[in-house]
């Protein structure tokens, strides 16, 4: 007898007795895909009509093959097999598995409904978006995109400019954003600055268009999406490819289709081509920025950070001289120890002293945890002649060391026969600590 289960918050335990264990593995495979469960009760020796499953009428010992399956409150489904089926007793569970199977059939036909709906609503938004762009009613954008739950899935609501030309699609982008700079707050129109920058990525020679529209939303207050890393990092290696542009060439084409390069849309760049791991065009985009546009501490601290993190420590020790001897800039705390931990990871810690020594010959403040964290790295490198120079010129900055870290340096001197170097980092903790 086959009955189904309407679905309950209330737990339910229903039992299936199969004889064939192929068969019961294929009913418990297809009873997935139900929507309510089905069950089969047995033959009045085994499962007498009427009976609770739970109840303890159902003997184990003597029903041999039959299964329990146990329906909670979320849906959640456990199968049991600790009932046994007493010799004799049989069922047929063909019928259950021909419902599976036509239940497998019916289901993909159900996504078709949805896709229809989702292609109808996104043919209305585009069509919406077309008739505002042909009276230049380019502020009801924000309003029709923040309203549509269809934004950032294809096709594109901008796709119909593929239909005009070149400069048109400049004029109407450029017009778009220009007409967007009053909206308050300015995060209002992001959604259309998102599907406005996917379109033009796609675009071949854009490149200088993307960077306005992505400078246009940094300077909104908000982020690109995550995936115009790729896109982006995309469009400047076909470009580079077809025309071997340099970046100063880039930055002047922003300049001629009316937008002033600056230093983060610059950086986006850097950060984008970084994450797909071109360090190298990275590097030549950060030293071909020129004076147009200058780099700054965020150019240099995006790269070295990049560099830190895929532990390409020489890269990292090369910018951080740059940085610091050829412009001038001193770096931030916080990239000073992502540095320094990223050489201590490396193994690489007497290159964190080197390090240290060079940033305060050029008048850069390192600060106790640049130290502790130099000192520490010495320690377990077991370098125990770098950690008590490293704890001297600590201390010649004011800086007294934790006393574990002071007492596993000063007996590290004295176990490798270095005793009046240890003697003297003594007297220099004793005289800060008095």
């Amino acid at each position: 007898m086959l009955r189904s289960l309407r679905h309950s918050h209330c737990s339910t335990v229903t039992a299936v007795v199969a004889s064939s264990r192929y068969l019961k593995r294929r009913v418990f495979s297809h009873l997935k895909v139900f929507d309510s469960f089905y069950f089969l009760e047995a033959a009045p020796a085994a499962f007498p009509i009427g009976a609770d499953a739970s109840s303890s009428s159902v003997d184990s010992r003597r029903s041999p093959n039959s299964a329990v399956l146990v329906r909670k409150g979320q849906g959640q489904t456990k199968l049991v097999d600790n009932l046994r089926h007493k010799p004799g007793a049989s069922i047929q569970l063909e019928r259950a598995v021909e419902l599976a199977d036509l239940e497998r059939v019916r289901r993909p036909t159900t996504p078709s409904k949805f896709s229809v709906v989702h292609s109808a609503s996104q043919k209305c938004l585009e069509e919406s978006v077309q008739a505002a762009i042909k009276v230049k009613n380019y502020q009801k954008l924000p309003e029709l995109f923040n309203d549509s739950k269809e934004v950032g899935r294809n096709p594109n609501p901008f796709s119909f400019l593929s239909r005009v030309s070149d400069t048109e699609q400049i004029n109407v982008v450029d017009e778009i954003l220009q007409s967007l700079i009053h909206i308050r707050p300015r995060s209002r129109p992001l959604a259309v600055y998102s599907s406005l920058l996917s379109y033009v990525l796609e675009i071949q020679n854009s490149l200088p268009l993307a960077l306005a529209i992505i400078q246009r939303i940094l300077r909104s207050g908000c982020l690109p999406v995550p995936q115009t890393h790729l896109l982006l990092s995309k469009a400047w290696a076909e470009r580079r490819r077809q025309k071997s542009t340099s970046v100063s060439a880039l930055l002047l084409e922003m300049e001629l289709i009316g937008y002033t390069p600056d230093c983060g849309t610059c950086n986006y760049l850097i950060l984008s081509l970084c994450r797909i791991d071109q360090f190298q065009e990275a590097v030549d985009v950060l030293r071909g920025m020129g004076k147009a546009c200058i780099p700054d501490v965020d150019s240099y601290g995006i790269l070295i950070g990049e560099l830190s993190e895929a532990r390409k420590i020489r890269e990292v020790v090369e910018m951080v001289m740059e940085m610091v001897g050829g412009h001038g800039l001193s770096p931030r705390k916080e990239m000073v120890l992502k540095v320094l931990g990223a050489m201590r990871t490396n193994r690489e810690i007497w290159r964190a002293a080197e390090l240290i020594e060079y940033l305060e010959s050029e008048g850069v403040h390192v600060d106790f945890e640049a130290y502790e964290l130099a000192l520490e790295g010495c320690l377990e490198d077991r370098r125990c002649v770098l950690a008590g120079k490293v704890a001297v010129r600590m201390a010649g900055r004011g800086f007294i060391p934790y006393i574990a870290v002071r007492q596993r340096v000063v007996e590290g001197l004295v176990a490798i026969g270095e005793a009046e170097l240890a003697s003297t980092l003594r007297q220099r903790f004793a005289d800060l600590c008095s």
